[in-house]
């Protein structure tokens, strides 16, 4: 979390701080209403398992379709090992890149929320304690119930109580760019390995039929675990990436042959 001043802490809000310009509410928007810090949090941990499993998938399937192209073409082990290090390195860089760019973004929004929620309560402070009332109540509380809670929560922290029930965000616990890309980084290898060993392992004939057995099973196995995650159904999860990566595999190895025989 952002602290409004430096060297404050993020606790209660007293009448003086936050005064000065308005945050935008530009960086706001995607956050609306909260669903409690629980709800949050376990959403959140979900998320984390999920991008982790479609990562690793990731680092599967690109890396399959990259060696088995090129096994198509070649039987050299060192030019398909070549090919296939280059393309797990060039990939998890880049996944760690994307994710950590997309999670500042994230963590820059949640800093905005809180910023402007602690402007809010400095300039508004009788609109807010109405606001987290009307909130509470509409998780079931009765009116005078709501508004003593909101009070209570309001005189111990009223920064932190808007940010839970509010925004749905828990200001000790905002997004790590740097926990995310390295996660990113880390699924992706492990993803990436398995057709990397699978294609260099076995003998030149037994390849590709190797690698396609692996990579089908393992995108079996992420298929499963992604609908579970997900509540999907979970043939058409484990289907649809079966197939997906089938067709990369098999086109790239029918590129890789057709080039492999023209070169």
């Amino acid at each position: 979390m952002a602290p409004w001043a430096p060297g404050r802490d993020s606790g209660g809000v007293t009448a003086g701080e936050g005064a000065g310009k308005r945050p935008g509410k530009a960086h706001i928007e995607a956050h609306g209403e909260g669903d409690g810090s629980q709800s949050a949090e376990i959403s959140t941990r979900l998320n984390w398992l999920r991008a982790g499993v479609l990562g690793a998938n990731d680092g599967i399937i690109s890396t399959a379709g990259l060696v088995v192209g090129v096994a198509g073409a070649t039987t050299s082990r060192s030019a398909i090992l070549a090919a296939g290090v280059a393309g797990l390195l060039a990939g998890s860089l880049s996944m760690a890149a994307g994710e950590y760019v997309s999670v500042s973004s994230q963590r820059d929004s949640e800093r905005a929320a809180l910023d402007l929620e602690r402007w809010e309560l400095a300039q508004e402070p009788e609109a807010e304690l109405d606001e987290l009332t009307d909130l509470l109540a509409e998780r079931g509380l009765s009116r005078d119930v709501a508004r003593e809670a909101a009070e209570q929560l309001t005189e111990r922290d009223a920064l932190r109580a808007h940010a839970r029930v509010e925004l749905g965000i828990n200001p000790d616990e905002l997004a790590n760019p740097w926990h995310a890309a390295f996660a990113s980084l880390v699924a992706f290898t492990v993803g990436a390995l398995l057709p990397l060993l699978a294609i260099i392992l076995p003998g030149p004939s037994a390849r590709v039929p190797v690698t396609v057995a692996a990579v089908l099973a393992a995108l079996t196995l992420c298929g499963v675990i992604s609908a579970r995650l997900g509540g999907a159904p979970m043939g058409r999860a484990v289907l649809r990436n079966v197939a997906g990566g089938a067709l990369a595999m098999g086109v790239t190895y029918a590129v890789g042959t057709w080039l492999g025989t023209t070169a």
